[in-house]
Order: structure tokens, then sequence, then C-alpha cells
């Protein structure tokens, strides 16, 4: 087994965290955690395609990593109007 094996394990094992977290409502879809999950998960993805391309896996994985960057910055854009306010 190849380290990039190894490192697409781990993403699949994120990806699959992250959505069963969310169904047992321990963590929230537009959350931190939750879009972090699936950034990492789809970054090892990406990693592990590397080596082994699939195009449908790749592309798959870029909408997961830009869906996961659209998300946070969101999220960071909410945060940093929330402290614009109260400051």
């Amino acid at each position: 087994m190849l380290i990039t094996d190894i490192i697409g394990i781990a993403g699949v094992a994120c990806v699959i965290g992250a959505y069963f977290l969310l169904q047992l409502e321990k963590v929230r879809g537009d959350g931190f955690g939750y879009l972090m999950l699936n950034l990492i998960g789809a970054i090892f993805l990406i990693i592990s395609l590397m080596v082994t391309f699939n195009l449908a896996s790749f592309i798959i994985e870029l909408c997961w990593l830009a869906i996961s960057l659209f998300g946070l910055s969101k999220l960071a854009w909410w945060r940093w109007r929330g402290s614009r306010k109260t400051g």
C-alpha cells in the first residue's frame, strides 16, 4: 500500500465521518468542524488521485473543495461582520 492510499483512506474517513456527525446532529452543516472535515477530506482524496487518477473522482473532489472553501469564507465573513458590529 502506498502512502497516497493511506492519505486517500484518511480523506474518505474525514468525508464520511463529517456526514455521519451531521446525521447524529453533532455538527452543523454550516459549522466550522463540518466544513473543515470536508475540506481536509477533499484535499487528501485529491492527493491520492495524483497517483491513481480518475477524472470523475477528481471533479467531485474539486467541487467538495470549492464548496467547503465557500462555506468557510462565508462563516469567516459572518464572524468578521459580527465582530465589527459589536466592536
